[in-house]
Formats: C-alpha cells, sequence, structure tokens
C-alpha cells in the first residue's frame, strides 16, 4: 500500500506502484506511471507520459515530464521514461521527448542527477550516470553507461559521450567524446583517459595499458583520426579498445574531440 500525503494531488488516470511514498504539494499527471517503492519528497511535479521505475527517489521542486523547450515541438504525443534506483535531486528538471527526436527522453538505472541539473528533449542517457549540480545536457545527446558530467557543464546537442567518460567541471562539450576519455577545460579539451574510473571498475591492467597505447596513437599517429581509429580496430584485440573503434566509425552529427583540442 502507497503512502500519498493528503495534500498531494494524483489526477484520474496515474497509476501508483506498491509501496510508493508521495510528500506533501506533489501533483502526478493523469499519464504518469510510478513502479514500486518510488518516493516524491515534497513539490514534485510528475507530468506528462511518464514512466519512473522502481526505487527511484526524487526530491523537492523537480519537475519531470514537462514539455520540451523547443520552438519546433508543436504538442505531439511524446514520453519520458526514466529506470529503476535513480536519485533525482532538487530542482531537477527532465523533458519529454520531440516527435523529430524519437519522441522519448530515457534515462536508464542507478544515476545520480544532482540538484539544478536539466536533461533536455530525446535525450538518451545510460545506467549508472552522474550529472553533478546545474549541468545541463542538451536535446539529443547519447550519454552512454557510467558517464559523469561535472558540476556548470554544458552538453551541446547531438554529442554522444561514450561509455565510462567523464567530463570536467565547468566545461563546455561541442564534440563527441570517446568512451573512457576525460574531458576539462572552458572549451572541452581531450586531456586522457578516465584512469580512475577505469581501476575502480575493476578493468584489469593490460586493458588499460592497451587504452593507454590507444590513446598515444589517436594523439599522434599518422594520417586522420579516423584513419587511426581504423588502424586501433586492425591491431588491438582488446575489448575496450575495440569499444572506441566502434564508437568512433558509427554514425555520428557531431565531430569528435580529439586529444588537445
Amino acid at each position: 500500500m502507497s503512502a500519498i500525503h493528503p495534500s498531494a494531488i494524483i489526477e484520474d488516470g496515474a497509476r501508483i506502484g506498491e509501496g510508493c511514498e508521495i510528500g506533501p504539494f506533489c501533483i502526478v499527471g493523469p499519464e504518469v506511471v510510478l513502479g514500486d517503492r518510488v518516493q516524491l519528497k515534497s513539490h514534485v511535479v510528475l507530468t506528462g507520459d511518464t514512466e519512473i521505475g522502481d526505487d527511484t527517489v526524487i526530491f523537492s521542486f523537480a519537475v519531470i515530464g514537462e514539455i520540451p523547450q523547443d520552438l519546433k515541438f508543436k504538442g505531439e504525443k511524446c514520453r519520458t521514461v526514466i529506470g529503476k534506483r535513480n536519485r533525482i535531486r532538487e530542482h531537477v528538471t527532465v523533458n519529454a521527448g520531440t516527435e523529430g527526436g524519437g519522441a522519448v527522453t530515457r534515462i536508464g538505472d542507478d544515476g545520480l542527477f544532482m540538484a539544478g541539473c536539466h536533461i533536455a528533449h530525446d535525450a538518451q542517457v545510460g545506467d549508472r550516470v552522474i550529472v553533478v549540480n546545474s549541468a545541463a545536457v542538451a536535446g539529443h545527446c547519447v550519454l552512454e553507461d557510467d558517464v559523469i558530467i561535472g558540476g556548470l557543464s554544458g552538453i551541446h546537442q547531438w554529442v554522444r559521450i561514450g561509455r565510462g567518460a567523464i567530463i570536467g567541471a565547468v566545461t563546455m562539450v561541442t564534440n563527441d567524446v570517446i568512451p573512457y576519455g576525460l574531458v576539462q577545460a572552458s572549451r572541452g579539451e581531450l586531456d586522457g583517459l578516465n584512469l580512475v574510473g577505469l581501476k575502480r571498475r575493476g578493468v584489469n591492467r593490460a586493458d588499460i595499458t592497451a587504452l593507454r597505447a590507444a590513446f598515444q596513437m589517436l594523439a599522434q599517429g599518422e594520417g586522420t583520426f579516423a584513419e587511426r581509429a581504423k588502424r586501433l580496430g586492425e591491431e588491438s584485440d582488446s575489448q575496450y579498445v575495440q569499444e572506441i573503434v566502434a564508437f568512433i566509425t558509427a554514425e555520428s552529427d557531431r565531430h569528435f574531440l580529439t586529444p588537445g583540442g
């Protein structure tokens, strides 16, 4: 049985899972679906066609599922889907998708979205992602699993950030970031690998060595960036290096951040 504060507004049609806790002055719209044991602290607004996964906790003044901040949006039917065990802190905003972007904004499981951050329309966010205070992820971005976005950073629309990459605080990222990349400086420079994150996840030394060699080839090898990536794919059997190669060779609307710029 769920506990719902008498001041909360649960509109007809909303579906509330078992064991949910809905605090004072929350608003849950008619198309919202809450999984089991979801907690809404207070003054949370959930609207639109929005699904919240089990054991997610949403803190005060967060607004989830509101229409996108996109002038092309004409009221089309779009969704917001958030996975399990996420922590969504105060004043976070997550906007619904648009018809032109796939019609769904999606967040995976086990993420942490710190106070004041923004996830825009049609963003696709993986598992175990951390977005730090007041960072903004623009429309159509892809954040793969285990990405960390530093505080006050901005991710330009359509940018892809590969698995395990880390973006330093107060950084503007306008181009794709390779998996396991480390990006910092005000205009976003690819400055190395997220070695701390790799070690924390238990990646073995041989793969870390292979990744470091791959980064050096991408930074200093002969030919274009794409040509260097192709050679990497031919020369390395590390699954982590192959993941970088696949990321670089995939179709994208943005260029890549390359080492040193």
